[in-house]
């Protein structure tokens, strides 16, 4: 579990902190979508229904600003683990994406935007 909570850190960092630090092109998001646990926790924290690492608490901020401009700081690798990402969560836990839609863009400004950024290749 260690080298998961690590990965997620990374993940999280690398989203939150700077989104165009290199160091982090060479990301392996894989761990965090195999560990489904980690994924539900992280999306009960940005629902308030759980607990949040610092990590989370940190992501949990940005999290509008992502929607809002459909990862536009982000690079390009940083836009693919998003995409990544938020898919697995479309996928594997709809019910959870619709609730965090509903909490970060009640009014549905983004969320056509956003639907296009996470389907591009």
């Amino acid at each position: 579990m260690t080298f998961h909570l690590a990965t997620l850190s990374t993940f999280v960092i690398l989203v939150v902190s700077d989104f165009n630090n290199p160091r982090y092109y060479d990301f392996d998001v894989g761990p965090l979508l195999e560990n489904d646990r980690i994924l539900i926790s992280y999306t009960k924290c940005f629902l308030d229904k759980g607990p949040c690492t610092p990590d989370a608490k940190e992501f949990k901020r940005d999290i509008p600003e992502v929607l809002r401009t459909s990862c536009g700081k982000c690079t390009d690798k940083q836009k693919e683990i998003i995409r990544q990402v938020i898919g697995a969560v479309m996928k594997r836990h709809p019910k959870s994406w619709m609730q965090l839609l509903d909490k970060y863009d009640l009014e549905k400004k983004y969320f056509d935007d956003f639907n296009k950024f996470i389907a591009e290749e």
